[in-house]
């Protein structure tokens, strides 16, 4: 198994910045102990701009000793009025969005202290041991709260609260080598007993994420640095599953409520929370790190409307959005002087989920013909094209990936001639239901109808409510063909669950992907792993439409900000803007 050595970069130290919020009845301000505390000012991130520096000026000398006292006195009260001018003209010069004690870079910028990034799903509270939603994992793990490991932009773990591990040879024994001189944001040391008592506290309680862990048989600090994690049975999935809450360190002796507070160990803390709307983190002063919050306040603003969302970035209100759909991005793509737009890898599949126990789709036969009918070219280029075809179970960020492509590739002849095997053709086409919910667009269900006509498939698309595709679908299996984005890492399990609702039963994939969690090197995991989901491809249970990438788009001056998995992991130590 890896072994990993370091702790987190260098980067500059930061200032704190100002809190901003307006008071309301859903606005609940949060000062960490012995932290700041929220003064009065806007909550819907209006992000003033710096100031202008100062202007020059005429100025004089007095030529010589004549008009003595009076004179010098004179020419004080000038100079006094023209300070107050030069201070009144910094203050005023560039009304805007961003104020506050911005400093010059290098490069002659003014790097401001605050910047505002705009999201859409918003957390309903911040309790991250109970409420569920990737919302709260997207804003609190990496900035507020921190785990043993992290993920980077590329999904692999890194070092965060230990800064390396050893795993013996058998996989049964994880020993994670903590930081020194770690601190959460109320001041309390952080040591391997908070370690201890954060996984056996998420155990006994069964809170969020709990089951990720289940294979943990005892966790003990042989000392203040060091944690040794004794597992009932390997499981290559421990270190990833560490990266997410169930690996979060919590302070054991603070005194907060959890659904509208934080006390964490990152390099932010939790300012103002107003429900659905924003979210304001300032710089943890008590960080331990070296890779300390570049800026000094970021406010997350939450839209639903898409439209608001994007007068918001032309507005200057936010400087960062994400994700945003491709068609609104054009005009922003367009403008590069003013706008960078990029799509980052991501691990959401749009499954196509074929009733693998359903009447009509039991049929092998019609499974594939599916699957060769479908133009995933098409697909993608109609939603803009920087979402990644994708052949098979595991997207390309996860381990055990390979392109699968080549397996179904769209070919109506085949198609056709599997489904005149199993008695249907475009005159006595075989009607199929799909089942989906009504947070996708409708289009994909009209483009599926209209791409497998041609080879004798009557699909009559059903657009409900997502309770009632939860009752229906997932919950009493009545369906014949379902889609969803799967947006969960690691999530093969599926396929080797004959009891998820895709009703998908294969010994062999089932043995393959026990045999990888039991791996004791990365390399033989990836190896059963790839081995397993090309099976599951080609048994064809499922149409893997499209492995969605999210589209950012950013204002000019804007640095750092994370593209790849920023809807899960989105670390904001390292974001700066410089006008």
């Amino acid at each position: 198994m890896s072994e990993h050595h370091g702790a987190y970069g260098e980067a500059d130290a930061t200032a704190s910045g100002a809190i901003d919020g307006a008071t309301n009845d859903q606005t609940i301000a949060n000062a960490q102990p012995g932290g700041a505390a929220s003064g009065s000012g806007s909550t819907d991130a209006s992000l003033e701009s710096r100031a202008r520096g100062p202007r020059g000026g005429r100025g004089g000398a007095n030529g010589g000793r004549r008009g003595g006292t009076a004179r010098r006195w004179l020419w004080i009260v000038i100079a006094l009025v023209a300070v107050v001018a030069i201070t009144v003209g910094v203050l005023v010069s560039k009304p805007g969005r961003v104020t506050g004690s911005d400093t010059v870079n290098g490069n002659g910028g003014r790097a401001a202290d605050r910047i505002a990034i705009g999201l859409k799903l918003a957390p309903t509270n911040l309790d991250i041991r109970n409420q569920s939603g990737s919302a709260l994992d997207q804003l609190l793990i990496g900035n507020v709260y921190e785990g043993l490991v992290a993920r980077d932009q590329d999904n692999q773990v890194v070092p965060a609260l230990a800064k390396a591990w050893d795993v013996s040879d058998d996989g049964l024994t994880y020993t994670f080598h903590l930081n020194e001189r770690m601190t959460f944001s109320n001041g309390d040391v952080l040591d391997a007993d908070d370690v201890v008592w954060s996984i056996n506290d998420l155990i006994d309680n069964q809170y969020h994420d709990a089951d990720s862990v289940a294979s943990i048989a005892n966790v003990e600090a042989s000392d203040t640095d060091t944690v040794v994690m004794t597992l009932s049975s390997p499981d290559s999935n421990l270190l990833w599953a560490l990266t997410g809450r169930a690996g979060l360190v919590l302070d054991q002796d603070a005194d907060y409520d959890a659904k509208t507070e934080a006390v964490g160990s990152g390099p932010y803390t939790v300012a103002r929370f107003t429900v659905g709307d924003s979210v304001t983190l300032t710089a943890n002063e008590r960080y331990w790190g070296e890779d300390k919050a570049r800026t000094p306040t970021i406010v997350v603003k939450y839209y639903v409307d898409d439209n608001a969302a994007v007068n918001a970035l032309k507005s200057g209100d936010v400087q960062v959005l994400a994700p945003i759909t491709e068609t609104l991005a054009a005009p922003f793509a367009a403008d590069t002087d003013h706008y960078t737009v990029k799509a980052g890898d991501d691990t959401d599949k749009y499954v196509l989920a074929f009733n693998n126990k359903g009447e009509k789709t039991s049929d092998k036969r019609i499974r594939q013909a599916i699957r060769y009918a479908i133009d995933h070219d098409e697909i993608i280029a109609s939603r803009g094209g920087s979402d990644a075809a994708l052949g098979g179970p595991i997207p390309s960020l996860d381990p055990g990936y390979e392109d699968l492509t080549d397996l179904y590739p769209h070919d109506l002849d085949k198609a056709k001639k599997l489904m005149a095997e199993a008695g249907y053709d475009e005159d006595h086409p075989l009607e199929l239901r799909l089942t989906y919910a009504n947070t996708y667009a409708s289009e994909l269900g009209d483009q599926l109808r209209s791409q497998l006509k041609p080879i004798g498939i009557d699909l009559k698309v059903n657009v409900v409510e997502f309770s009632t595709w939860l009752q229906d679908v997932y919950t009493n299996r009545d369906y014949d063909l379902s889609l969803v984005d799967h947006n969960e890492s690691h999530d093969f399990y599926q396929w080797a669950d004959p009891d998820y609702y895709y009703g998908y039963d294969n010994k062999q994939v089932q043995d393959l992907y026990a045999q990888a969690i039991a791996a004791t090197d990365d390399r033989t995991r990836d190896e059963l792993l790839a081995k397993a989901a090309r099976i599951v491809s080609e048994d064809a249970p499922a149409d893997w439409l499209l492995n969605y990438r999210v589209t950012t788009v950013w204002a000019a001056g804007v640095d750092g900000f994370p593209v790849n998995l920023n809807q899960s992991v989105m670390d904001l130590r390292n974001v700066t803007y410089v006008k």
